[in-house]
């Protein structure tokens, strides 16, 4: 078995993987459960590849996120359910049929005209695939009603901005920034009333309001809360790291330092941090605050 650039031989490669007696015991013992951790840690970092504009990698890691999908389908096909070519089948047929300006005669020229075309689209594929879920004995569906095309399987931050974004569609919004900030101090009034209590219920609740609004704000602040996590996420790391890197010079550990050194040491960075948008020359590429 060789590499390839046709996807037979990818899918040639799972059913060897999944081939009873002859396969792999880890990937024989897998079921869909099982791999869908793996599907999202792997679309998370197709994601992280693209935002770090490291394209070796991205092609890396599209071919993994692929390998997710075969591997689903290869388990389906076992279980007589569908097949890869199934999922081929369906996903053209759904953009065919999504663009009828481009793959059809069709007057939606311009991107609203396309935008209401491919609403009602998806109201009708709604439709259809309410009627084939009743036919088969299927009546809990976490898919109807207006919020319904919001996927629960989002990572929680994403589902919240859309299930925000949907239910302005319909009105049912603020329609400035200003009121979210009175929420979100009223959440947080509510949040210190609940660690009073120690309630671990009532402050999870709390807690969980309190992002929904800080969500929600960035919404109306025309942010992206998962980029302004992640541009957060890169700071920390980025002012850790100066801690790190400055006890060590000074021949001390992270295990040993007080809250307070670091504390200091976090300061400074920041202090870096202000230095290195006003002269980004004076510091190194080499350094924690390289670019």
């Amino acid at each position: 078995m060789e590499a390839s650039r046709d996807i037979t031989r990818l899918l040639e490669i799972m059913t060897a993987l999944r081939t009873p007696e002859t396969g792999c015991p880890w990937d024989l013992k897998q079921d869909f459960d099982s791999i869908k951790p793996y599907t999202i840690e792997e679309a998370y970092e197709v994601a992280d590849a693209i935002e770090r504009k490291d394209f070796d990698d991205l092609c890396d890691e599209l071919g993994d996120l692929l390998l997710q999908v075969v591997f689903h389908a290869r388990m389906a096909e076992e279980k007589g359910l569908f097949s890869f070519g199934d999922v081929v089948h369906a996903i053209t047929a759904k953009m065919v049929r999504r663009h009828p300006h481009v793959f059809a005669v069709n007057a939606a020229d311009t991107p609203e005209a396309v935008k209401i075309q491919w609403d009602e689209i998806k109201r009708q594929e709604k439709a259809e695939r309410a009627e084939r879920r009743a036919k088969s004995g299927i009546t809990e569906d976490f898919k109807a009603g207006h919020l319904g095309s919001v996927q629960r399987s989002f990572p929680a931050l994403t589902e919240a901005l859309k299930l925000q974004e949907h239910a302005a569609r319909v009105g049912f919004d603020w329609s400035e920034p200003e009121p979210i900030l009175a929420k979100f101090e009223e959440e947080i009034g509510e949040l210190r009333e609940a660690l009073q209590s120690d309630d671990k219920s009532r402050i999870s609740d709390e807690l969980g309001d309190l992002i929904f609004a800080a969500v929600n704000l960035a919404r109306h602040t025309k942010t992206d809360p998962e980029q302004a996590l992640r541009g957060t996420n890169t700071k920390f790391r980025r002012r850790f790291n100066h801690i790190e890197e400055s006890l060590a010079a000074s021949g001390e550990t992270l295990d040993a330092a007080t809250l307070e050194r670091m504390e200091a040491l976090w300061q400074d960075a920041k202090a870096i941090e202000r230095q290195l948008a006003e002269q980004p020359e004076l510091f190194s590429p080499s350094s924690s605050f390289g670019r």
